[in-house]
């Protein structure tokens, strides 16, 4: 090759490079950006304004929801009486203690007019009676426990604190099948058979408060001697003087 001829060459070689550089350069930082892009560290990403991708799809988990035999029933049930209670004078109402669906508040607000108690209620504006129940974990298949919290009942198979005197309250009473409507109304029914009157004691006596300030455990106790006098001697329908 001819000196002219390789001067020639060196110019374009030259040349070619002049052009070509920048555009490597470029072809580098654009690698560079593809290569460190989502998957890059995330100082990186913070860095070029890149969002961190997720690792999955973001799931809100909810609350756990108690889907038991009993939360199930109850719920049921107490939509049933919810519903019932929307009528005109309604025989009983429902609330839940301190939103707990295992513990209820029922009112019951209408007895046989034709009984002595419902002439009580009246004569001493008694609206309602007042019930609690508490259904324990193994509902339905065992009773819940019910007393009467206020007025003060004699008779009608109450017995002291509160505690009901009812054969289906009982373990070896109670089926799985009895609803608490059904309850509740074999409850209204047995305060009439059983000739219950409300007690005409002072509301405002010490010994009156002392006693409902413990009726609750009282109730339980006096269920409990209950049970165990039927486990033993089977169900006998008490003297109405023993309430």
């Amino acid at each position: 090759m001819s000196a002219a001829a390789r001067s020639k060459e060196k110019v374009a070689s030259a040349i070619r490079k002049f052009f070509k550089s920048p555009d490597k350069k470029h072809e580098g930082n654009n690698e560079g950006s593809t290569n460190a892009g989502p998957s890059g560290s995330p100082g990186k990403r913070l860095r070029r304004g890149v969002s961190p991708s997720p690792a999955g799809p973001q799931v809100q988990i909810p609350k756990a929801i108690d889907t038991t035999i009993r939360a199930r029933r109850l719920m049921k049930e107490y939509r049933e009486i919810q519903k019932q209670s929307t009528r005109p004078e309604p025989i009983f109402t429902v609330d839940l203690v301190n939103d707990n669906l295992f513990e209820w508040h029922v009112r019951l607000h209408h007895v046989d007019p034709d009984s002595a108690l419902a002439e009580d209620m009246a004569e001493l504006g008694v609206p309602h009676i007042l019930l609690h129940l508490v259904f324990p974990e193994n509902f339905p298949f065992a009773p819940p426990f019910m007393r009467v919290v206020e007025p003060r009942i004699e008779k009608g198979f109450v017995m002291e604190g509160g505690a009901i005197c009812m054969e289906l309250l009982t373990p070896r009473g109670w089926a799985s099948a009895y609803t608490v409507e059904a309850v509740l109304m074999q409850f209204a029914a047995s305060l009439v058979k059983g000739q219950g009157r409300i007690s005409r004691k002072s509301k405002n006596s010490k010994e009156f408060t002392k006693r409902f300030s413990v009726s609750r455990r009282t109730a339980e106790e006096a269920f409990r001697s209950l049970v165990k006098t039927h486990e033993k001697y089977g169900w006998v329908t008490p003297a109405l003087s023993d309430g």
